[in-house]
């Protein structure tokens, strides 16, 4: 497996292709591929925090993972590269959720520390309807830190 350059449009067709729960988010700052045979395996998507109140300029969310069944160590590979990307660019962290039920163990792999529980449930208000489209399970925030 390698890493790879791509775009951010690659990027967000694949993880509309392929990811498991989610579509892919509207922006990033960056992202980056992992390719096997010249064939794209998985990419990760990179942004600002979705949660206002991280958004102090020297933290950044990795917004999307998106990794094709059967790739042992792929999602390792690509959220060790970005937290080196991110600290490469002078971010300081580097946060991103999962869900509860998952794991998280590629990302204790990657030298990330699990800080908590953090979301999850509904987006629907009643001054404000929306459809769900995604899990309503709690999430887990992970972070890597300088």
């Amino acid at each position: 497996m390698n890493l790879q350059p791509i775009t951010l449009k690659e990027a967000r067709r694949f993880v509309d292709l392929h990811h498991r729960h989610h579509k892919a988010p509207p922006g990033g700052l960056f992202a980056i591929g992992l390719s096997e045979r010249n064939d794209v395996i998985g990419v990760a998507i990179v942004g600002r925090p979705v949660a206002r109140m991280l958004q102090n300029g020297y933290t950044a969310e990795v917004t999307r993972l998106c990794v094709l069944d059967g790739f042992y160590n792929a999602c390792s590979m690509l959220y060790s590269a970005c937290w080196r990307a991110a600290r490469a660019m002078g971010y300081k962290r580097l946060i991103t959720y999962i869900l509860k039920s998952e794991t998280g163990k590629s990302l204790e792999a990657s030298g990330y520390r699990l800080v908590g529980e953090a979301g999850g449930g509904t987006w629907d208000r009643q001054n404000r309807p929306r459809v769900d489209t995604h899990p309503l399970e709690p999430k887990l925030r992970w972070e890597a830190q300088a």
